[in-house]
């Protein structure tokens, strides 16, 4: 059994291929997948989707990268997005969300300021849901930790982790788990690579986060949730384990991180 714990499987880039690649997905092994909401718009989608498919389960937020046209209402929106949908068995977490300091349109004093508005008024709603995260923490690591130390939630998982052994210790330390990739599969992405071979196995999940961060054998073409399985046999390799174990330990890491996943597996 394996666990995409992040996969846009609403993107553009699988239109009218979704029902194909999840159904795919299911027989590559991968036996749940975990879809996040991007926008408010999105929200809809991706529990259709989640719906429409036994591996498929989602989560509602609003990325960073869609909050310059964001508004304020959709936070209370969300609000209520959310509450409707702690009766659904197929929603287990708020997302994606999070800061992103990378793109150079989300850097300026006031989108930065924007951004940790709608990455606080969330993490408020994961906090009084009390439901996990799924955080987008590219470049913006140690501003992601300064608000989760301030607004306690319920755990979850720091996607597409590449920071510091000290910034994973404090993630850890909060009780996330930490997001491994496409990523990892470069043999030139040594900080990843120790990464993923050396914290400790039991924080760590396993993520496609298509169609984006493809692996290098498929790099640069979409990326699909049918990968999994090949990236944890990377993984394994790292750390000298058999793919089997990999798979039941970084399963159950997802299971912890996301209790509402292991509610219907």
């Amino acid at each position: 059994m394996w666990i995409d714990t992040h996969c846009h499987l609403d993107a553009a880039e699988f239109a009218a291929e979704e029902d194909a690649v999840a159904a795919s997905a299911l027989r590559q092994g991968v036996t749940m997948i975990v879809i996040p909401a991007v926008a408010r718009d999105n929200f809809a989608t991706v529990a259709a989707l989640a719906h429409r498919h036994v591996n498929c389960t989602y989560a509602l937020g609003i990325h960073p990268i869609f909050v310059p046209q964001a508004q304020e209402d959709d936070l209370a929106a969300m609000r209520a997005a959310v509450e409707a949908a702690m009766n659904d068995s197929r929603f287990v977490a708020i997302g994606e969300i999070g800061l992103d300091f990378f793109v150079p349109a989300l850097t300026s004093p006031a989108m930065r300021e924007k951004q940790e508005f709608f990455y606080v008024e969330q993490l408020k709603i994961a906090r009084d849901f009390g439901l996990p995260v799924l955080l987008h923490v590219r470049k913006s690591q140690d501003s992601i930790l300064k608000y989760l130390r301030r607004i306690k939630v319920a755990g979850g998982i720091a996607h597409a982790f590449n920071g510091s052994v000290q910034q994973a210790e404090t993630f850890m330390a909060l009780g996330f788990k930490l997001g491994f990739g496409g990523a990892m599969t470069f043999t030139r992405a040594l900080q990843i690579r120790r990464l993923a071979a050396t914290l400790p196995l039991a924080s760590i999940v396993l993520e496609t986060d298509a169609p984006d961060i493809s692996p290098a054998w498929l790099h640069p073409q979409r990326n699909s949730p049918e990968q999994l399985a090949r990236i944890g046999q990377i993984l394994a390799e790292l750390r000298e384990m058999p793919a089997t174990a990999i798979a039941e330990i970084t399963s159950a890491n997802a299971l912890a991180a996301l209790p509402r996943l292991a509610a219907i597996t």
